[in-house]
């Protein structure tokens, strides 16, 4: 049955097992469930594996209980003891420090989450175990999942969570890293989906065994339908089949850019036609096109503009995570909000369109519309990016102070004539401000701000169209739209004069 969920994921690493020096107080034990109850979060989402457990598992390797040396990015040994880097150093250290007290790790962060009325998921990150046999792993060549001790393994842990700890559900993590770059082999993958769903099959099975069927099934996937196939996952088969309560689509890859057009429409459809909820995640950072990248913490008006899309586009919930450590005031008034989907729509909002990357690129996820590259010899011809919009623009016009636009141009320069729509209007007869690019490199582009009074985006699907129609001579290049952001800012009071005419 769906449901609204406001959820935090802690991947116990590293806004917790490694920046706190060992051993931790109980209040530092705390930590991930204090600093974010009594906000708008009911469900708090843990990690609890990577290379190894995060608690003291009988049926694999514990995180840093293994001895071994690093081999690579990624390689379980670079989670073995010894350890080359003093974060990894602390984690194992603290889970140490509370287990020489009596105390499970794992225990201690569930019966905190209870006491302060939030459900607590554990969520397996698949593809990132330590197992038996190394030479199955995806960084030592081999098949992974296709192997049928690795998907015991995966079966085994998590027949463990929900035997041995009070958690009320698990989450298959297919996203994260290793998994986002495989759990099969690339070529072997779309043979391998019947092997696939029989393992989420008979791990669904088994948690809705226990406690009377009350545990939640939940998977972490890609964000589109293609992406998954390509890798085995058969997202659309497990939500018909029945086998998940909810689903998140992800890809956890670095940077983690908050994107308010994430690709949702097929697979809300999907799970909605099943019953099946939909939490979308607001990745935490946005990339700052400056000259050089430079990685920075969304605001709050960004956040509210992604969550209220994903709700607008049919989200059931949101997934928060990797907020400014330690979380302060300005971060737990955002998770409040974010629990309430009314506010949300009240408030001011800030677009910013995500970019495609090298790591975007690297695990398939191409459907960001910038760069957008507008050659030159091509007078007239539009090129386009699309863009969705929340905000009910014609409703609340009394009540919207200003809405603007903000695009960086790069190789602009201002003999150029450049033809910019909006929804097929004309941007002309908009106030505009030239200004260089802000940052480092200032002469690489021109940022353009207009103040929108006519031509004003519309509820729903936008469209920015630009076309490069003629060049100063010498100049023998095309221009890059690199960056589209929309504000959309609210008043207290109607911006207007006079009171709307009586109907």
């Amino acid at each position: 049955m769906r449901r609204q969920r406001t959820m935090y994921l802690d991947d116990a690493r590293h806004y917790y097992l490694y920046v706190f020096e060992p051993p931790m107080t109980m209040e530092e034990a705390w930590t991930p469930i204090d600093q974010v109850s009594g906000t708008g979060v009911d469900t708090f989402v843990y990690g609890v594996a990577c290379g190894g457990l995060f608690y003291p598992t009988k049926v694999g390797n514990q995180f840093g209980a293994v001895e071994g040396t690093a081999s690579g990015p990624y390689s379980n040994a670079m989670f073995r003891s010894p350890f080359d880097g003093a974060s990894t150093w602390r984690a194992w250290e603290n889970m140490k420090g509370l287990m020489e007290r009596g105390l499970d790790p794992l225990k201690v962060l569930v019966d905190r989450a209870h006491e302060k009325d939030m459900e607590f998921i554990a969520s397996l990150r698949i593809g990132a175990l330590d197992t038996t046999e190394p030479a199955h792993m995806g960084t030592q060549g081999g098949g992974m999942l296709a192997h049928p001790e690795v998907r015991d393994l995966n079966f085994s842990i998590a027949e463990e969570l929900v035997t041995e700890y009070d958690i009320d559900g698990i989450e298959l993590d297919f996203s994260s890293p290793p998994a986002s770059w495989d759990v099969f082999r690339r070529e072997e993958a779309r043979e391998n989906i019947p092997l696939l769903t029989e393992l989420v099959e008979k791990t669904a099975s088994m948690v809705r065994s226990k406690r009377q069927g009350r545990l939640a099934v939940g998977a972490k996937v890609f964000p589109t339908e293609e992406m998954n196939l390509d890798r085995g996952i058969d997202v659309r088969s497990w939500l018909n089949q029945g086998l998940l309560d909810y689903v998140t689509p992800a890809v956890f890859y670095y940077p983690l850019d908050l994107d308010p057009d994430l690709p949702l429409d097929w697979i809300v459809e999907a799970a909605h036609a099943n019953d099946v909820s939909v939490y979308p995640p607001l990745a935490p950072y946005i990339n700052a096109w400056t000259g050089s990248r430079t990685k920075e913490f969304a605001t709050a008006s960004m956040y509210r503009a992604a969550a209220a899309n994903y709700l607008d586009r049919g989200a059931d919930g949101l997934l928060t995570c990797f907020l400014p450590w330690p979380l302060g005031d300005e971060q737990r008034a955002m998770l409040t909000e974010l629990g309430d989907h009314e506010s949300l729509g009240r408030g001011d909002k800030h677009y910013i369109l995500r970019r495609r990357d090298e790591s975007a690129d690297e695990v398939g996820c191409e459907h960001a519309g910038l760069p957008l590259e507008v050659p030159l010899g091509h007078p007239g011809e539009l090129y386009e990016v699309p863009f969705h919009i929340s905000d009910d623009i014609e409703r609340e016009a009394r009540r919207i102070r200003r809405i603007a636009l903000k695009l960086v141009v790069g190789e602009l320069v201002t003999a150029d004539r450049v033809t910019i729509l909006l929804n097929g209007e004309s941007l002309d007869g908009e106030r505009c401000m030239r200004s260089p690019r802000p940052g480092v490199s200032p002469y690489s582009a021109q940022l353009l701000e207009f103040d929108l009074a006519e031509a004003r985006p519309r509820t729903g699907h936008n469209v920015l169209a630009v076309s490069l129609d003629e060049r100063p001579s010498g100049l023998n290049a095309g221009i890059t739209v690199e960056s589209v952001e929309v504000v959309i800012e609210y008043g207290r009071y109607p911006s207007a004069l006079s009171p709307p005419p009586k109907e």
